[in-house]
């Protein structure tokens, strides 16, 4: 019986990445998931992360740690506060202050390297251009993009043993066709989380614009969501 393929995927504890991985498993994959400890502030999602990994039987969950509050920039990892409340057309203006400077190309290239050590070829992130709050690095320009760059930058890939592929699988779908991804796949969103902003205990906010996009998702798909939330914002127009 011949081996199953390896790859890393990138684990946040969120929704759009335990989709992700239910997606790489479903075809066939060996998975690898990928962690981080980059001074967030909500560091319960690693919690959730963990929890999501022993779910689908990951053959390994690797937790890295790196502190992004050295640089700041962020809300989600300097002294700014985390946008509340705002509509989705506010959501699809500006890049918000949510954004973490770099912050995907930080992580695919931590994915990079343990891909080259695995022999894997793959690698699958949850980056989303339809329901999502203006990241520049969620962009499919962007992954294209890095896929080129990876392809010149290791050894395995200037000697020919290993051609990179970076998987995007939930880059043109919105969040209420995730959810019902996710579902068909046995992914179970009440181990995820998604609050920029959570309580001690871990309570989603509810008014973040990741709340906001993860309670217009499920309320999109029909479905409930299961996890707990402070104060539900009713979706803006």
């Amino acid at each position: 019986m011949d081996a199953k393929p390896k790859t890393v995927v990138l684990l946040s504890g969120g929704l759009d990445s335990t989709t992700t991985l239910a997606i790489a498993k479903s075809q066939g994959y060996e998975v690898y998931a990928l962690s981080f400890r980059y001074g967030q502030r909500h560091r319960v999602e690693l919690e959730a992360a963990q929890r999501i990994a022993e779910h689908f039987k990951a053959a390994k969950h690797m937790v890295v740690d790196i502190d992004l509050r050295l640089f700041g920039g962020s809300a989600l990892t300097d002294d700014i506060a985390v946008p509340k409340g705002r509509s989705h057309e506010e959501m699809g203006g500006n890049i918000p202050v949510t954004y973490v400077p770099a912050r995907n190309t930080i992580f695919l290239s931590f994915a990079l390297a343990w891909a080259e050590t695995l022999g894997a070829q793959d690698i699958f992130i949850g980056v989303n251009a339809l329901d999502y709050s203006g990241y520049p690095d969620c962009r499919l320009e962007y992954i294209e993009a890095y896929e080129r760059m990876a392809n010149l930058a290791t050894k395995a890939g200037v000697e020919g043993q290993q051609k990179l592929k970076i998987h995007t699988p939930l880059i043109k779908m919105t969040k209420a066709q995730i959810i019902k991804k996710g579902l068909e796949l046995g992914a179970d969103y009440s181990l995820t989380h998604s609050c920029y902003d959570p309580s001690e205990s871990g309570e989603a906010c509810g008014q973040c614009d990741s709340c906001q996009l993860r309670l217009k998702g499920f309320k999109e798909a029909g479905i409930e969501d299961p996890i707990k939330y402070r104060n539900k914002t009713s979706e803006k127009p």
